[in-house]
């Protein structure tokens, strides 16, 4: 039995006369998906899967297919002859593009049997001269098809050993996502053994007697970023302790561009001394032969980059982009081991290195060394550890997952240093370019969501607002979510009630619920830093300002809104203190309603109300006039008796949220609940009670408080009392309540990230029976059973996906990401709200 390995990403080429069994096989040992036939390509052109006048626009739609799987990253197996070196050179050539490896599955049966199948198939009408030329062309391309650029070259000779033949799956050897840490990642060791195993002690390694090895009590795992080698003063040394640490499996490393030329060296190959190779080559002069043979056997296997942690990390030592995670080819690994380089030299005569990572976007963690700089800095997700602990700086080491910087100091300046260190140039990471919003996007979530699709007209839309009425985007870090009202109430006289809401969360596994009261007035982010310094330094608002308040589409609620910031910056000051941060994300209701949309109120509202109360009136004296005489106009009059109390009940319910307002005096902001802060996202990680309890606690006339109860859905007396409760908000006047899980988290799912349990939704709006006739108008309970047929699973579902955008720009903002990656997830939201939905719900 031969056993075939193929790699999990590649491109397989099988090779055979017609009649060879190639289809038979691909069936046999490949899932239908995978298999690209030049046949079935000829079909879908010329409807004939024999039709050869076809066969060269059949190859360009087989090209095209195997190269978008490719690109995908898809192990893909293409079904034709190809015993002819032209076709096996595109597709090889299609293979290295895409830095993917290719093999050969040679399938070599005799012609007389391809010719008894081919007749026994009335589709194949070729004679037996077409197998003979094929044969020939196979005969021909044996001899050299192992130098035509396949991997391997697989040949199953006659039927029995093609039948026997089995295929099993390579995983590429950059593929350790199975190993999921925690890990301690190191940069450019450069022979500073000292330096290596001080910094190992601090992180907390044992390291054992003598430096062979070096364990770690919680389990940890190194990675080495490479370079371990040349310029320091034990090469040697540093080699010795990181080939015990691997070989014991403590730890992992890639090579380095100096390993590697030092590899080079130690094998007998010409390279240019220079960079330190004499130090390395001197040093193991000096050690036994056998060591010698190891390390050159170590440095040689060294691979160019892991994908770790389930693909969430990688690891390269001149960093990687995103289109060669886990692929493998000479292009991967020079970029790999040298980086993106321009070119050109610099006045110091090394090279000018491409600033790839001002560019990256990938959802993985690279960390990275090779080129040195004086202090680690997050670009993009990406961080370099080189800090140059040969040149006098530091050596240093990543914790992941906790993303912690551990560094020492280099004892002293081991080698010069061509140039200055330097931070690399790059693009301020807090901007958005156009193209990290442009066109169709998929988001990718932790809370609840998965991957979420922003359409092409949407983010258009959505970027002609932010790029006219936003607030200065550097504060603009969330925008809150739409939220969904219940299922439509059958009550006599209601569209919405609170035994829906409670329903709907009892269904869902819910047990508890917090309900809020729900403000009559604007949304509102609050972004607060405790000084104009700590603006700076966060958010990099560099204007003097501190802080910024916005609507929830982004937009500033007033022209100049530092009065209004520096009130609530000394509200929020003792929360600050109590938290331990030096700035605020709040989610908020500004107050009253008629400070923002006054405008609004006057023209869509005010003149509804007042049209009616001076025609109604004069209608209802007509009708009462037209009834004393006799006229049958009983049911108009009641009719419009209703429409006129129904209109006074309109005014009277937006009239409640109007009051005059003069700077600050007569605002109110009811805060309800703290997104985030210093290093956490305090939305997804604390349960509602405690953001209310927390707020409760300021004490400023400005600060509204938000009334709240918790009811247990398993107890009807708990929610009696909570209907009752909504019952007296909505007499009052107050618009209604929000009922949302009392919990936050939910369950986590397999990863470990806080996910709503199964599609719950975050907070369900149960509005008053007098405030909805500000939504729906005066008269909508004349035609409540029209209403109750209102269509939710739009609202539904865009309340859950900008929730999931939301939460997931907080997480961002938190863990220090930079600013495009939380603006990502917040330009989604202001995308989604440009979706068709009934905006009364």
């Amino acid at each position: 039995m031969t056993e075939i390995a193929v790699p999990e990403m590649s491109l397989v080429v099988l090779v055979g006369i017609s009649g060879s069994g190639k289809s038979t096989f691909a069936r046999r040992h490949f899932a239908p998906t995978q298999v690209v036939s030049s046949d079935f390509c000829r079909g879908l052109v010329a409807d004939d899967e024999n039709d050869q006048a076809a066969t060269p626009d059949a190859f360009d739609v087989l090209n095209y297919i195997v190269g978008t799987r490719l690109r995908r990253g898809l192990l893909t197996v293409v079904d034709a002859t190809n015993v002819q070196w032209e076709a096996r050179k595109k597709l090889v050539e299609l293979a290295k593009s895409h830095n993917v490896l290719v093999d050969a599955i040679v399938m070599d049966v005799p012609e007389e049997v391809a010719v008894e199948r081919n007749e026994a198939r009335p589709d194949r009408d070729f004679g037996s001269h077409v197998i003979r030329r094929q044969s020939k062309d196979l005969r021909r391309s044996m001899a050299k098809i192992s130098r035509d650029g396949f991997r391997r070259v697989h040949v199953l000779r006659g039927t029995d050993e093609i039948e026997a033949a089995t295929v099993v799956r390579e995983k590429a050897w950059s593929d350790r996502r199975e190993l999921t840490g925690p890990f301690d990642v190191i940069g450019d060791v450069h022979g500073c053994r000292a330096e290596l195993e001080t910094l190992l002690r601090t992180l907390g390694w044992d390291v054992e007697p003598g430096g062979t090895g070096a364990v770690h009590p919680e389990g940890r795992t190194a990675v080495f970023v490479g370079d371990l080698v040349d310029r320091g003063p034990d090469s040697p040394g540093v080699l010795r302790l990181v080939m015990g640490m691997v070989a014991a499996g403590t730890a992992l490393c890639v090579s380095g561009n100096h390993e590697q030329k030092l590899a080079r060296a130690l094998n007998g190959r010409k390279v240019r001394v220079a960079h330190g190779l004499q130090e390395s080559l001197d040093q193991l002069a000096a050690e036994p032969e056998e060591f010698r043979a190891a390390a050159l056997a170590f440095m040689d296997g060294l691979i160019s980059h892991y994908r770790l942690d389930g693909g969430r990390l990688v690891v390269a030592h001149a960093g990687l982009k995103e289109a060669y995670h886990g692929r493998a080819s000479g292009r991967v690994r020079s970029f790999a081991l040298y980086g993106d380089t321009t070119g050109e030299t610099d006045e110091y005569g090394l090279p000018v290195r491409y600033p790839w990572a001002t560019e990256y976007r990938g959802r993985a963690m690279v960390v990275y060394g090779h080129t040195p700089v004086p202090e680690t800095e997050w670009i993009n997700n990406t961080i370099c550890l080189d800090t140059g602990a040969v040149f006098g700086g530091k050596l240093t080491a990543l914790r992941y997952p906790e993303k912690e910087i551990v560094s020492v100091p280099a004892e002293k300046v081991w080698y010069e240093s061509a140039r200055p260190f330097t931070a690399p140039g790059h693009r301020d990471p807090g901007m958005l370019s156009i193209d990290d919003v442009g066109g169709v996007k998929h988001i990718e979530v932790r809370h609840g969501g998965g991957r979420i699709k922003v359409r092409e007209e949407n983010a258009a839309a959505a970027l002609e607002i932010m790029s006219r009425f936003a607030v200065d985007p550097r504060w603009l870090v969330y925008l809150p979510p739409t939220m969904a009202p219940p299922e439509t109430s059958r009550l006599d006289g209601y569209l919405e009630h609170p035994a829906e809401a409670f329903a709907e969360f009892t269904e869902a596994g819910i047990t508890r619920v917090v309900c809020e009261e729900k403000h009559m007035g604007s949304r509102a982010v609050a972004v607060l830093a405790r000084n104009p310094q700590v603006a700076a330094a966060r958010f990099g608002v560099e204007d003097g300002t501190a802080g910024a308040v916005y609507t929830r589409t982004g937009r500033p609620f007033f022209a100049d809104t530092d009065e209004l910031v520096n009130r609530l910056r000394q509200a929020c000051a003792p929360l600050m203190d109590e938290l331990g941060t030096d700035w605020l994300a709040l989610d908020c209701e500004l107050l009253p309603w008629s400070a923002k949309a006054e405008g609004l109120i006057r023209s869509q509202y005010a003149s509804v109300g007042a049209a009616a109360r001076t025609a109604l009136p004069e209608a209802i004296s007509a009708l009462e006039a037209a009834a004393g005489r006799g006229l049958d106009v009983g049911d108009l009059l009641d009719r419009t008796r209703r429409r006129s109390d129904n209109a006074a009940r309109f005014r009277d319910a937006y009239a409640r949220y109007c009051w005059p307002v003069s700077g600050l005096e007569g605002l109110r902001l009811a805060p309800f609940q703290i997104l985030a802060c210093e290093g956490r996202a305090t939305a997804v990680q604390e349960p509602h009670s405690w953001h209310l309890d927390m707020l409760s606690r300021l004490a400023d006339p400005l600060i509204a408080p938000t009334r709240h109860l918790t009811v247990d859905l398993a107890s009807q007396e708990s929610m009696d009392a909570a209907t009752a409760w909504w019952s007296a908000l909505t007499a009052d006047g107050g618009e209604g309540m929000v009922v949302k899980p009392l919990e936050w988290p939910h369950p986590a799912d397999a990863t470990g990230a806080a996910v709503p349990a199964g599609r719950v939704q975050p907070g369900v709006k149960v509005r008053g029976r007098e405030y909805l006739r500000i939504i729906y108008g005066p008269d909508y309970t004349e035609s409540l059973e029209v209403l109750r047929r209102r269509f939710l699973g739009r609202k539904r579902s865009l309340a859950l996906r900008e929730h999931a955008l939301g939460l997931e720009a907080l997480s961002r903002l938190a863990e220090g990401e930079p600013l495009w990656r939380v603006h990502e997830a917040v330009f989604a939201v202001l995308a989604l709200e440009s979706e068709p939905v009934d905006p009364r719900l």
